[in-house]
């Protein structure tokens, strides 16, 4: 009976002091702040790579507006004139009888008709802002009269500076300022696969564009040798279309920079069929450096020749 009565005040004890407790914590504790709770989710960073249809027209196609707006006005017309030629071409009466016998009868002389004779016409690239121009030896060779049409349709007899039959380059020069030059890229770090424009003016056709990738680097294509006995050749190959009167033109990155000459293309028509050629723009700085400087172009020479076994 006394133990029993010892468990039963045991008890008592245990849950006074445990109302005691939950009084104090409830009204008298200090508060903690919220309970933070911590969820724990199987959900990953990952979906399925299934490509889907509708989300491909997000993507944003190449934009080549930039690189053309940035070109066009400084790609310029090159146009080589022949002089003394006459409109009365080959006359074997006037050859028999003189000038002096058809001007007796009120027919102008010989020498009273000269007219210009247009030849040959290409592209050319302003290179800087008073008027330097640089474009292919061919386009120019055996020049009398060149004359530079521009974006804006006006129209500059040329100065020749020098020409570098090696690499196909030449340098001209037009008396105007404040014209917008294009800005020099690194051919070195353009990528095959990657986007350019050809600009120039194909067929006559002032300031077109066309666009491709680099195909190629470092082409040999052995087309240099009828003008020089030391061709450098290293061609940008490129699928951007090329025409006659392309020659000379700009190749451009999508930022517009100048990477290339465009100088030829591989063809069995003599139209475009496929691949172009540029000479890379870190040989055009070496070469219209020399040419403003000295005229020509400075280079070592051994008198060794190096040719395929």
């Amino acid at each position: 009976m006394k133990a029993k009565q010892i468990l039963l005040n045991t008890l008592l004890s245990v849950a006074v002091a445990t109302g005691v407790l939950l009084v104090y914590t409830t009204y008298f504790a200090p508060d903690s702040g919220p309970t933070t709770i911590i969820e724990r989710t199987t959900d990953q960073p990952v979906r399925l790579t299934t490509y889907n249809a509708i989300e491909s027209g997000k993507v944003a196609p190449v934009d080549f507006t930039y690189a053309a707006s940035q070109s066009t006005p400084s790609v310029v017309h090159v146009k080589k004139f022949a002089s003394n030629a006459y409109a009365g071409g080959n006359d074997p009466w006037r050859e028999f009888f003189g000038d002096d016998f058809y001007h007796f009868f009120g027919m102008p002389r010989r020498d009273a008709e000269p007219q210009r004779r247009q030849v040959a016409s290409g592209s050319g690239v302003i290179i800087s802002s008073d008027g330097y121009i640089v474009t292919n030896n061919h386009v120019i060779s055996n020049a009398e009269d060149i004359e530079v049409t521009l974006a804006d349709n006006k129209t500059y007899a040329a100065d020749l500076i020098g020409t570098d039959p090696s690499t196909d380059l030449a340098l001209i020069k037009i008396e105007a300022d404040k014209l917008q030059a294009l800005p020099l890229g690194n051919s070195d770090s353009a990528l095959i696969g990657e986007w350019v424009l050809a600009v120039g003016n194909p067929f006559d056709l002032t300031s077109t564009v066309t666009a491709g990738i680099i195909s190629a680097k470092g082409r040999n294509i052995n087309i240099l040798r009828k003008q020089s006995r030391m061709p450098i050749e290293s061609f940008i190959q490129t699928d951007a279309a090329v025409n006659p009167g392309n020659s000379g033109g700009a190749l451009v990155n999508l930022n517009g920079e100048l990477v290339g000459i465009n100088t030829a293309i591989a063809t069995p028509t003599g139209t475009y069929a496929g691949y172009s050629f540029a000479v890379p723009v870190n040989i055009v700085k070496k070469v219209v450096t020399d040419l403003r400087e000295f005229g020509i172009v400075q280079r070592a020479f051994l008198g060794v020749q190096i040719r395929d076994v």
